[in-house]
């Protein structure tokens, strides 16, 4: 969420760089800052009064000591009066807020001076293409979803019977090679300074909203109803929330945070061959990586973000690009946002695996995340996320990319966590 002084005192440039993410309501802008000015007159009007209450409370009781029984009493009159237009204006104050608060809720983040304008995803800049060869695959070769029938990695037909569609059922070896993936995942963001966290699944209304999900996702989120509590869309969530309402000290930068969770997602999405077998699910496994800056280092944790999911890539030996969003296709939360594409073989098209993103304060002002200067000032961190990596199409990208005619190769990077080398 923006600040509103940040709106006011450069409500020209959030204007400019809002149009390139095609933002259809600037009226927002200057109804934010009518009413944070509002408010701001009425907070003023209230602490007038309020000391007009305390300077004639403290009167009145010597008043009536000096006998001036008359003067007390009219201003008695006073206080009851000013009490009643005190609470008066504590009603307006809220609607007020709580107005604002929703108009602040509907702008989405500033994009970074980097982000191209764009309507789609087609409008996207190749910011790393892949320079090396793609595959070979045998004369008769197959997309995934066959692969997994033929030699029993995963059953989306019991999924359907268990649960619906979108929900997959992975067996035998190719159980064992998603364990691998987390665990290499895992393994190599604990390398790179990573703390790791296991956090909860579900999580309650004010961590939703401290990291963006709500208002502006809720259509694609499970909300078990009765306790008032959503099953995650990434671990983002949870973890970035571990650190809500707290005041950091500048010592205690960089703070890099990893987890695996299962993520939850109800979006349906359309229907054909790419959005087949494990193109689009309901329910994915995924590595999160989530760091906590400072503001002066944000997009060299960036930098270092997009290398860490970029080498991953290269151990697994996947053709990979790297695309910087342009501003329609960029998140509602993010200021810049960086997506992975593996080049899935069979399908012969580009698959998004990761988006590795920086917030800036646009998180930490949700979940009033600050941390104090050497001057003990208080100033918003940064925050960042991303996936690395989302399991389903790096899984679809490897039993596609390494078919051979006798088996299904898995990386040697895997091999000590499988314990074999072929799903045949």
């Amino acid at each position: 969420m923006l600040q509103a002084n940040f709106i006011k005192e450069n409500r020209e440039k959030v204007l400019e760089r809002l149009t390139v993410r095609n933002f259809k309501d600037a009226h927002l802008i200057d109804e934010i800052i009518i009413l944070d000015q509002k408010r701001k007159d009425i907070q003023a009007d209230s602490d007038n009064i309020q000391a007009s209450i305390n300077s004639s409370s403290k009167e009145i009781g010597n008043l009536f000591k000096q006998g001036k029984k008359e003067e007390a009493e009219e201003k008695r009159t006073n206080v009851a009066n000013w009490k009643i237009e005190l609470k008066e204006l504590q009603e307006e104050a809220d609607l007020v807020k709580s107005k604002l608060e929703d108009a602040l809720l509907a702008v989405p983040n500033v994009p970074h001076p980097s982000v191209p304008a764009g309507n789609t995803d087609e409008d996207n800049e190749v910011f790393k293409a892949w320079e090396g060869d793609f595959p070979k695959l045998p004369e008769r070769h197959f997309p995934h979803w066959e692969l997994a029938e033929k030699y029993g990695i995963f059953d989306l037909k019991l999924g359907v019977k268990l649960t619906g569609a979108g929900f997959p059922v992975y067996r035998g070896k190719g159980a064992k090679l998603q364990r691998a993936l987390i665990a290499f995942f895992l393994d190599e963001a604990e390398k790179a300074g990573y703390e790791e966290f296991i956090p909860p699944l579900l999580v309650n209304e004010e961590s939703a909203r401290g990291t963006g999900q709500l208002p502006d996702k809720e259509g694609q989120m499970y909300h078990a109803t009765v306790d008032d509590l959503y099953l995650i869309p990434t671990a983002e969530v949870p973890i970035t929330n571990l650190y809500r309402d707290a005041i950091l000290n500048e010592k205690d930068f960089p703070i890099k945070m990893t987890g695996y969770t299962p993520c939850f997602r109800r979006e349906a999405g359309s229907y054909g061959a790419h959005v087949r077998g494990l193109n689009r699910l309901h329910q994915f496994d995924k590595v999160e990586i989530v760091r906590i800056e400072h503001p002066e280092q944000s997009y060299a944790a960036l930098d270092d973000m997009l290398e860490h999911v970029a080498g991953l890539l290269d151990k697994l030996g996947l053709p990979y690009r790297i695309l910087r969003l342009c501003g329609g296709d960029l998140g509602f939360t993010s200021a810049l946002t960086f997506d992975f594409e593996v080049f899935s073989a069979a399908q012969e098209r580009w698959l998004e695996v990761s988006s590795v993103s920086n917030f800036e304060t646009f998180q930490s002002n949700r979940l009033k995340l600050r941390y104090r200067d050497a001057n003990n000032k208080k100033h918003l961190v940064h925050t960042l996320n991303g996936s690395a990596l989302a399991l389903p199409r790096i899984l679809a990208a490897l039993l596609e990319n390494n078919q051979t005619e006798n088996g299904i190769l898995v990386p040697e990077v895997l091999r000590p966590y499988t314990r074999f080398d072929i799903i045949d």
